[in-house]
């Protein structure tokens, strides 16, 4: 399938936020209750919104990225994150729970097949529900992507990213003695889950600021203080930690990869947006994904980070979802 040049697709629009008409908690075990919320037009394309992380939770502006006309918008906050209760809770929190939580998602709202659209953690997430419920998803939409694998992780946590970002690893790894520096993740988790509430809510601090300053290309401190509050710097240091000490719970460290897991997807129409400065999750991932998926189109943005929000990428969502996804007389049938 073909590369997609940039500079041939269209400006993406500002919708307004569009109106809720469904709000609800839904409870998916005997110890998680979910945030779920539906917009835009009932009767219109489904799409699922999967926020990144894990950790991070939804907000309104999620909403606008969708034509409140044409589809209707599914958001909801991913175990322990935003809205969901037990808030940053580790228990019974797994890339397979939320999978499965997708999956009650769907049947609770009565969806045959809706486009998936994900980016960061949620580009894994939907590669994961994908590829166990394939019937379901009419296309996948993911930006900026991560398959959980080892050498990602250390990347960014360990050892890459902290050569173009000297001035915030210093404040990240600050925070860790010297002899404890050849496993930074599994140091923060000490303190992460540490009895010490003063310590966890310093190492959550530091953990996501390191996270959200490497963000966009151009450092883009509006974003980063949208998302310095005590509520979301605790979810998502804590869950992205838990995460990423368990290899996202996959079986094998290129789970996304495997031959029969990719030939379980290698139907669904696939666009992979990438922004080529993205420190987060490196450019070469989207690509290895890219190669391996036949029905798959690759745009990249020559002048973005890791960032939805980001020139170029945000258009190449936009036509992924409005001009390139499938129609709703698609869905019809």
């Amino acid at each position: 399938m073909p590369h997609i040049d940039l500079a041939t697709l269209p400006l993406a629009p500002e919708y307004p936020d569009a109106e809720l008409f469904n709000a609800m908690r839904l409870p998916v075990s005997k110890f998680h209750t979910l945030y779920v919320e539906e917009s835009g037009n009932p009767a219109g394309i489904p799409v699922l919104f999967l926020h990144g992380g894990p950790g991070s939770g939804c907000s309104e502006k999620h909403r606008k990225l969708f034509d409140p006309h044409r589809f209707r918008t599914i958001i909801h906050d991913q175990r322990g994150a935003g809205r969901s209760t037990p808030h940053a809770s580790l228990q019974e929190n797994s890339t397979w729970d939320l999978v499965s939580d997708i999956e009650k998602i769907r049947e609770e709202l009565n969806i045959d097949q809706w486009i998936v659209y994900g980016g960061s953690w949620g580009s894994t997430l939907a590669l994961a529900y994908a590829q166990s419920f394939p019937k379901r998803c009419a296309s996948l939409v993911l930006r900026g992507i991560f398959l959980g694998r080892k050498q990602e992780i250390d990347h960014f946590y360990q050892s890459g990213a902290h050569l173009m970002s000297p001035i915030e690893w210093e404040e990240y790894v600050e925070l860790i003695p010297l002899n404890e520096r050849d496993d930074i993740i599994g140091a923060y988790h000490k303190r992460l889950t540490s009895p010490d509430t003063n310590m966890r809510l310093e190492a959550c601090k530091r953990w996501a600021h390191w996270e959200l300053s490497n963000c966009a290309l151009v450092k883009d401190q509006a974003f980063i203080d949208s998302l310095s509050g005590d509520d979301v710097t605790v979810s998502l240091a804590r869950i992205e930690c838990h995460y990423f000490m368990s290899q996202c719970f996959f079986n094998e460290d290129n789970a996304i990869l495997n031959p029969d897991r990719i030939a379980a997807i290698s139907h669904i129409p696939i666009t992979i947006v990438q922004g080529r400065y993205d420190l987060v999750c490196p450019p070469s991932t989207a690509w290895e994904l890219y190669r391996a998926l036949p029905n798959a189109h690759f745009i990249l943005a020559p002048e973005a980070g890791h960032a939805g929000s980001e020139k170029g990428v945000k258009d190449a969502l936009h036509w992924a979802v409005h001009d390139h996804a499938p129609t709703t007389e698609a869905f019809a049938k």
